[in-house]
């Protein structure tokens, strides 16, 4: 595969990466996920948090590029299953959120808990964001070239997903810090309250506006 990028080509990887990576430093049930795991888990978990996102944005590159984005976009009853299934996930953290009592035993327990399913519980955050679809199939339907090359068909991909997973690591880095970590525990259950209001609220808007669009 030649390196050889035309200035077409250049000026999509670099809109892509651009338009994704400022969809991403805006606050959203990724974020919650991520910022809550780091002050209440360790950094460890926080950094597992931002790499199950990244992998996410990995898998919807990879889709977006490839033009399976505009095809789930236009079975509608698939998206609008994807909207029901993965807002009522959404509400399930929440819920699991608002119910933490914020005691002592919980924090450490969660700070114990298996790094793998931090890992999969934010992919499976990134992923239920039907939001997150719309945005990945639109900026790339719009920016990409009509014939693009091996390499950029492979840069994207590998671009956005560095640049989502950076700015999470970022989040998590600084939100797992010794001070923010004192402070979560003085404030844990309204912490957690409100972070599970936020999840929650997003997961009831997204699963109700997809029965809307299927009655209609």
């Amino acid at each position: 595969m030649t390196f050889q990028p035309t200035p077409l080509e250049a000026v999509a990887l670099f809109t892509i990466v651009l338009a994704i990576g400022l969809g991403a430093m805006s606050p959203g049930p990724s974020f919650v996920m991520v910022a809550r795991t780091a002050l209440a888990a360790t950094p460890a978990h926080g950094r597992l948090a931002a790499l199950g996102i990244g992998a996410a944005s990995l898998i919807f590159s990879v889709a977006a590029v490839m033009g399976l984005g505009v095809v789930f976009l236009a079975a509608e009853w698939l998206f609008v299953a994807v909207k029901v299934a993965g807002g009522a996930f959404l509400v399930y953290l929440g819920i699991q959120m608002w119910r933490s009592r914020g005691s002592h035993a919980e924090i450490e327990a969660e700070r114990t808990g298996g790094g793998s399913r931090t890992f999969l519980t934010a992919l499976l955050t990134q992923m239920s964001n039907p939001k997150a679809i719309v945005v990945y199939a639109s900026v790339f339907a719009s920016a990409l070239p009509t014939n693009p090359s091996l390499w950029l068909m492979v840069a994207i991909p590998v671009c956005v997903a560095a640049v989502e997973t950076l700015w999470y690591l970022i989040v998590a880095t600084v939100l797992s810090r010794q001070s923010a970590q004192q402070t979560y525990r003085r404030w844990s259950r309204a912490i957690d309250r409100t972070a599970g209001s936020i999840l929650g609220g997003l997961g009831a808007w997204f699963a109700v506006d997809g029965v809307r669009t299927a009655l209609r």
